[in-house]
């Protein structure tokens, strides 16, 4: 694809679309082999940014709105991927996905709105006829936990010889917080099932990405017990809505290598039953005081921040398999711009159009292997075998 720029980031001045235009300047520069450029609806603010990432001024920018179709056509055009962090998606993200599925340019965002994506799917046929790769949920949600249970299940054909029924995502330790852009995000969402109760129905569906498959009654992940499998007591983990889905449209896109009867959940790891007053790890949204659109964790908090994950897989037999995803930033910022960036940059450089054609697709089913060797090798992430 012979296109001025290997990558755009379009909201760039905001909250989050900084810290991966920062990324992408200290790894790979801004005049070196990957040719990228910084975009948003306001010249001065990108000017503003770039001066403060310590960018020089030879860092190419370019005005688009989200509002404007023509002036997103424009933009895709000139790249052959888009890394959009420009949120809440169901505000302010469709016309962005339309132009680059029309125009064959791949996506990478960092959603969580389960309910948009759905809506999206309506692009498929386009995405698939220009050979966009359209990747979504390429941040904390869902990438820890897709790729997760990806690596996952390698590990049990390579140690039982098979892929496993049953797995157990389990957040086993975490700090961070929260942004405005997320809030932002959790409340178009309540606003959205208000208007429309059957969204509802989509956002309790585990299979509300899978059309035209229905797996079997997935395991209950709203109420604590002790969970002897994994060794601890378990309750409701807040995410766990958004990638559960994420990790039964890649099974369903790969074609069911995980087995139609896969059955998925994902929990927190507590300290001891609820009622003892067992706490588990917590992601702060800022309650009364939450963040407004474009504020987030300080510099300080998200390079304190951390998560660790563990997944158990079960075969029929009993035996189990047992890895972890462990990120060495807070989850939602530091650890998702960087995650971000290499997802856009994977695709582009890793993963070939015949190996992943046109479509919508799942971080696991769109990159795999890849993905795992560029997070591990750049983004402070790592896969390992317990």
């Amino acid at each position: 694809m012979d296109r001025q720029f290997d990558i755009i980031v379009f909201g760039a001045t905001g909250y989050t679309g900084r810290l991966v235009a920062e990324h992408l300047l200290k790894v790979y520069g801004a005049a070196g082999d990957l040719t990228w450029a910084m975009a948003g609806r306001n010249l001065a603010k990108l000017e503003e940014v770039r001066a403060e990432i310590g960018a020089p001024t030879t860092l190419p920018l370019v005005v688009a709105d989200s509002d404007d179709i023509a002036s997103l056509t424009a933009m895709v055009r000139q790249t052959r991927a888009i890394i959009t962090t420009a949120g809440p998606y169901q505000l302010y993200g469709s016309n962005l996905v339309a132009a680059c599925a029309t125009e064959g340019t791949d996506y990478v965002d960092l959603t969580g709105e389960s309910n948009w994506i759905h809506d999206m799917l309506v692009h498929e046929p386009a995405a698939k006829a220009s050979g966009a790769r359209i990747v979504f949920s390429c941040g904390f949600d869902s990438i820890p936990f897709d790729v997760g249970v990806l690596f996952l299940q390698n590990t049990a054909k390579a140690k039982l010889g098979a892929t496993v029924p049953r797995v157990r995502g389990r957040v086993r330790d975490m700090l961070g917080a929260a942004s405005g852009g997320t809030v932002a995000s959790g409340r178009a969402t309540m606003a959205a099932i208000q208007k429309n109760p059957a969204v509802m129905g989509v956002m309790m569906n585990p299979f509300a990405l899978t059309p035209g498959f229905e797996g079997p009654t997935q395991p209950d992940g709203n109420t604590p017990y002790e969970d002897t499998v994994t060794g601890s007591w378990v309750g409701p983990f807040m995410m766990a809505g958004i990638n559960t889905k994420a990790v039964h449209r890649a099974n369903f896109l790969l074609g069911h290598p995980w087995g139609t009867d896969l059955q998925y959940d994902e929990m927190t790891m507590l300290s001891g039953p609820p009622t003892q007053g067992g706490g588990g790890p917590t992601f702060d949204m800022g309650g009364a005081n939450a963040p407004k659109p474009g504020e987030g964790p300080t510099k300080a908090e998200r390079d304190a921040g951390y998560y660790d994950i563990l997944f158990v897989g079960e075969a029929a037999d009993g035996a189990t398999v047992r890895v972890s995803v462990k990120g060495d930033m807070d989850p939602g910022y530091g650890s998702t711009s960087r995650i971000l960036g290499e997802s856009a940059v994977c695709l582009i450089r890793d993963v070939a159009r015949d190996q992943t054609p046109g479509g919508m697709w799942t971080a696991a089913a769109a990159m795999g292997e890849a993905l795992i060797k560029r997070l591990e090798a750049n983004a402070g992430v790592t896969f390992q075998v317990e």
